[in-house]
């Protein structure tokens, strides 16, 4: 049983450009400035039955703040409804909310976070 080499088909000849005699394409650089990307806020909701100990806690933990800084943010989101945690790229924001919501649920509480675009 005698085997064939497969057969290359031949490739397309490249034609040139038509160009006039002594002529030549020049491309313009264009100069393109590249936007930083949109930031995210983390903004935690208030509600009348997770405690603010949980809360400080919460944001010690996930946020990186101290005791002091930690405990001013709880408060404005006890006083004002909402406060912000951290500002964030998109997906580092989505992350920081699904670690709040899931610590929230193991503990039993019903401590709401989303995350929002900076307005600028």
């Amino acid at each position: 049983m005698a085997t064939k080499s497969p057969v290359i088909p031949p490739a397309p000849p490249i034609q040139q450009p038509d160009r006039e005699e002594g002529g030549s394409v020049v491309l313009e650089r264009r100069t393109q400035k590249a936007k930083p990307p949109q930031m995210y806020q983390v903004v935690m909701l208030n509600d009348d039955y997770t405690p603010m100990e949980f809360v400080v806690v919460v944001i010690q933990e996930f946020f990186g703040k101290d005791l002091e800084a930690a405990t001013q943010i709880m408060l404005k989101i006890h006083l004002d409804g909402k406060g912000v945690c951290g500002v964030y790229s998109r997906d580092v924001a989505a992350t920081k909310v699904d670690q709040v919501l899931e610590a929230a649920a193991k503990a039993g509480h019903p401590l709401k976070c989303v995350s929002e675009p900076v307005e600028f």
